[in-house]
């Protein structure tokens, strides 16, 4: 599943989602559905977010598989 390339960058960047949810102001209770998959299609906005923060590009994160 693609989301959760999104939790091996944030683990790489030793980033708990609690850390994530401060620099992106998402919620770590979002962030975490996304990471498991239990919440999908995230707006264009909440991706673009992500990816920067994790100095990605929005594809790297959430449409690259792993």
């Amino acid at each position: 599943m693609y989301l959760n390339q999104m939790r091996k960058l944030r683990i790489s960047k030793n980033m708990t989602l609690e850390e994530l949810s401060e620099k992106t102001g998402i919620s770590a209770g979002y962030l975490c559905h996304l990471e498991k998959g239990t919440r999908k299609n995230p707006s264009a906005r909440v991706m673009e977010i992500i990816a920067l923060e994790l100095g990605q590009t929005v594809s790297e994160v959430f449409f690259t598989k792993m």
